[in-house]
């Protein structure tokens, strides 16, 4: 006999006991012979990270997909596996170290630093694969991949090296998000913009040779405004030390107020007066003429609009910073440095990529600062020298124009610096010829996006894209397997050996300084005397762009891989559409292939889902302490009902707004199912492998056995169609209401009667469906469903057991029985909103109705007594009055609800209640009328207002349908 309650907590972790000890969910177990096969990739979790609700909800979400499958027989393959997160894992083995007051990474040096990730990953690391089988989640675990270990390492190899030869990754000088506190270049992902107080300061750049022109504003209309002789253009900047780097200051070509000066040279008003660089006044479509003076400044190493516009009209480019985003302290002194810019930038010709490290335009007295301290100095120089543009005080005196007010800044979602664009040295792969197959994939329907919307967003970046920075200056992660020669001379190979091969050939085989060199020291040969390995590692997610294969065992040619790839459908957020899908699918076409030589995608489905927000919309951040974390509603409520929640939230399309009453909610639901369980088992019921659906002979049976069957048709093709939401509702309707509610309440009468063969079909039947029902509950609750599949005495796993194949139909008994619901149904309401006291009895009068309907309400009145309070039945032909009334097919039922009831009273009550919610609608509307409330709010302040106004007409609606009724009555 089940216990009294559901108790989650002791039985979830002895379910996932019992499917461990029985290596449930290998690869391929459950798998009929010659079945599909059915694969999906875990999106790799950090190996530092912790189950947050995001995981949460993609990990049900595959979860749901891989128990449905394994169920129909599939070959089924969950592949787990974790991200190695190169800058998180540095950053906790580094404060590790320092907590420890151990020697830092760079006293203990590369090697011995790896050496102590490897023993922190091994203590430490992959929590949230214990945290994720806590979920549920029945992933493959024998297979677990790391993106470190020696195969994917071998994967990336292959695919560094072939795409190097084959000239698509290649080394070079561009911008790059630079972390000043980790000292390496980072992602887009990896940076936060938030909104921070700032400056906007105002500057005059003097025009070169006392030049001066006629400076002329205008209003819309034409008319002249202002006009004033100037030697300056004025431009503003929230970056002042980056004027050091300027080349140029550029205006939009349909300005006319700078017509007359494009084409002449300023002066940057920034260092020692007799260096005072000069620098060219351009056109270009990217300054805004409406915005500030109109007049941009142009420093195209530390600004990626900047960098652009620079690239487009030859503008030098100076790195002004080191990798602290301290002030260089490097090179020749500054006279010398900005002669050398001032001579390219009168011959017009672009310097040399060694000229952006070797010129240093960091004037000398402010070399070596940070560059907020170089910020104020240079400001404060500027002021003095009476270069800022000037606006009067409230006393009106001359006040340097300085505009305080709300930037954007980009943060190091890792470090908490501010990141600053810089322009290094970094290894590139051309992601727009590798892209270009991956368009033409999703372009031509090869590989689908649920929902298709996505598709835009994908093309958008896919068609725009920059060539990808995949390098990073890190110690944990992939090595480049690049080496250099002793004249910069770079060899890319597997090994240090196959490089060594490599340069020899190039040395001894081309006459030249370095052949006598390295013939000697070939002589007394040891690693590193001839070659110098690249420091930097590879960006994590050149590896996870691998996942679909290199988990497979690419790039050998396994059975796994055979079976298993193309994998069939990627589960993932909108947030990675750019970083890590787009990414599988540029290396999988380009390096997967037929036995034809024809590209193979990695999966035929893209699910991209939504967020998982707080209650009210909100987004979930630390600094607004509205963060959930998952495991503490496991711990209270239990997985199942954390997943049913989610699931039944996840509509295509529509954010996840977690309330956790809702997941209170749905504990409860479990604990009906529970309930119906156990009340089923006091009645005798009993799972017969003999019954057959098709030789039930009691209409009641025949009934569930059909809504069984139409439910189990719906949760399919929901789940098939990635319709999460209705599958779940579909799924609580009908164990709720037709399971519980119902068939459960009908049945009594059978279970206390005494017709011992109807009895016995019951306590069958009654059985067979709950078995099925968990059947179909289990992908979405899978601890509950598997301890009552036991519990009733079901065959092996449930987690094996064949999915429900909808077998029976009978139409005519499902229409008799919805009928009684209705029926039912409708008289309940109608009580309920009239506010009749339970107990009260009324006759039940039905007006205009069939032969059918009086067959049926004859043959069920010992129900209709019983579950609606009626005490007779009768059959008019004109409505009675004071009767509320249901229309229940053909017919009207009627209950005279009169004299039960105080209807002056209940008049009263429903016409103040719809006062109430009329008050509510009208300043709801007030609100979303509101063109300036729409524009500004949140977007999900503006939607929940929307969802509360739709809920408030829907409650109007109610109260006047009850307030006709109590009318009627009366």
């Amino acid at each position: 006999m089940l216990d009294k309650t559901y108790d989650a907590k002791s039985v979830e972790p002895k379910i996932a006991e019992r499917w461990q000890e029985a290596d449930a969910f290998k690869a391929g177990a459950n798998a009929r012979p010659g079945a599909e096969s059915f694969s999906i990739v875990i999106p790799p979790p950090n190996v530092t990270g912790s189950l947050h609700m995001g995981h949460a909800l993609n990990n049900t979400l595959q979860d749901i997909l891989v128990r449905f499958e394994r169920m129909r027989g599939k070959d089924t393959l969950w592949q787990p596996g974790m991200d190695h997160a190169g800058i998180a894992t540095q950053m906790v083995v580094e404060r590790q170290l320092m907590e420890k007051q151990l020697p830092g990474r760079r006293e203990m040096g590369r090697e011995a630093f790896i050496d102590k990730v490897w023993e922190w990953k091994d203590e430490s690391g992959g929590q949230i694969l214990n945290q994720l089988k806590r979920l549920g989640a029945s992933c493959d675990w024998s297979r677990e991949r790391f993106t470190m270990d020696e195969g994917l390492s071998q994967a990336v190899l292959e695919v560094f090296v072939t795409l190097y030869k084959q000239g698509l990754i290649y080394r070079g000088k561009r911008l790059v998000n630079w972390d000043p506190e980790f000292e390496t270049a980072i992602s887009d992902l990896e940076v936060e913009n938030r909104e921070t107080d700032g400056h906007m300061w105002h500057f005059k750049y003097p025009l070169a040779d006392g030049e001066t022109y006629t400076y002329v504003e205008k209003d819309e209309d034409g008319n002249v405004v202002l006009e004033e002789e100037r030697d300056y253009i004025s431009i503003a900047t929230t970056r002042p030390e980056t004027m050091l780097g300027d080349g140029a200051v550029a205006v939009h070509p349909s300005d006319e107020r700078y017509a007359p000066i494009v084409g002449k040279f300023c002066e940057i008003p920034v260092g020692p007066k007799e260096h005072r660089r000069l620098i060219p006044i351009i056109t270009d479509e990217y300054p805004d003429p409406d915005f500030g003076s109109g007049a941009v400044k142009i420093t195209g190493a530390h600004d990626f609009n900047d960098y652009q516009v620079a690239r487009r009209n030859h503008i030098p480019l100076y790195r002004l910073m080191d990798g602290k985003a301290a002030m260089r302290e490097d090179g020749e002194p500054y006279a010398t440095c900005a002669g050398q810019a001032m001579q390219i930038a009168k011959s017009g010709d672009l310097p040399s990529e060694a000229d952006v490290d070797d010129i240093n335009l960091v004037p000398d007295e402010y070399r070596g600062l940070d560059r907020y301290a170089a910020r104020k100095r240079i400001v404060e120089a500027i002021n003095a020298e009476g270069l800022a543009v000037t606006i009067k005080d409230e006393e009106g005196n001359d006040v340097p124009f300085v505009e305080h007010k709300k930037i954007m800044q980009p943060f190091g979602d890792r470090s908490g610096v501010v990141i600053e664009p810089m322009l290094t040295d970094q290894w590139f792969a051309d992601a727009k010829t590798l892209a270009e197959p991956a368009i033409a994939s999703v372009r031509e329907g090869r590989t689908k996006f649920v929902p298709k919307n996505w598709e835009k967003t994908y093309f958008e970046w896919m068609e725009n894209i920059e060539p990808w920075c995949i390098s990073r200056q890190l110690w944990w992660g992939h090595q480049i397997p690049a080496w250099y020669g002793p004249d910069g001379s770079v060899f890319v190979e597997k090994t240090e050996e196959e490089a060594l091969e490599a340069a020899i050939q190039h040395y001894i085989s081309h006459e030249g300084p370095w052949k006598a060199w390295v013939e000697e020291q070939l002589e007394n040969y040891e690693p590193g005397n001839i070659l110098t390995r690249d420091e930097d590692v590879l960006d994590t997610w050149f590896s996870s762009g691998l996942w679909p294969f290199s988990t497979l065992g690419w790039p050998e040619k396994t059975d796994e891989l055979a079976r298993y790839y193309p994998t069939s459908v990627l589960v993932t957020g909108f947030d990675i559409i750019f970083f890590w899908v787009a990414r599988m699918m540029m290396d999988a076409l380009h390096f997967m292939k037929d036995e034809h030589g024809n590209p193979v995608e990695p999966f035929h489905t893209v699910y991209v889902h939504a967020l998982v927000r707080d209650k009210n919309g909100q987004k979930m951040s630390k600094s607004k302490g509205n963060v959930i974390n998952p495991l503490d509603l496991i711990d209270e409520y239990g997985a199942d009902a954390l997943r049913f929640t989610l699931a039944i939230m996840a509509a295509q399309g529509r954010d996840v707004k977690l309330d956790t009453s809702r997941i209170a909610g749905y504990r409860n639901f479990g604990t009906k199912l529970w309930n119906a369980t156990r009340f089923a088992e006091m009645n005798g019921m009993k799972l017969d492998a003999a019954f057959r659906p098709e030789k039930a002979t009691q209409t009641i049976n025949r009934w569930i056995l059909t809504e069984l069957s139409k439910t189990a048709e719906e949760v399919t093709r929901a789940i098939e169609t990635y319709r999460f939401n209705e599958a779940a509702g579909a799924l609580y309707h009908f164990v709720w209401h037709e399971l519980c509610d119902w068939y459960l309440e009908l049945l009594k009468p059978v279970f206390m009667g005494e017709d011992e063969a109807a009895k016995a079909e019951a306590q069958a039947c009654v059985a067979y469906v709950l078995a099925e029902t968990y059947k179909l509950l289990h992908p979405f609750m899978p601890f509950m469903t598997e301890e009552l599949w036991a519990q009733i005495g079901g065959e092996g796993l449930l987690c094996h057991a064949d999915w429900h194949v909808p077998l029976h139909r009978d139409d005519q008994a499902a229409d008799e029985i919805n009928w009684l619901v209705d029926l039912v149904s409708g008289i309940r309401s109608a009580r309920a909103e009239m506010n009749v006291p339970p107990s009260a009895k009324a006759p039940l009068i039905f007006v205009g109705a069939n032969s059918t309907t009086r067959e049926r309400s004859a043959r069920h009145f010992p129900a209709i007594e019983r579950l609606a309070r009626v005490d007779s039945l009768d059959f008019e032909k004109t409505t009675p009055k004071g009767a509320a009334q249901v229309i229940i097919g053909e017919a009207t039922a009627c209950v005279p609800l009169g004299n039960l009831i105080d209807v002056a009273a209940e008049t009263a009550r429903l016409e103040k209640a719809i006062g109430k919610v009329d008050k509510d609608i009208e300043r709801s509307a007030k609100k979303l009328d509101n063109e300036k409330f729409v524009a500004n709010a949140d977007p999900e302040v503006v939607e929940t207002e929307r969802e509360r106004f739709a809920e408030l007409k829907t409650q109007r609606e109610q109260l006047a349908v009850a307030l006709t009724r109590v009318s009627e009555a009366g």
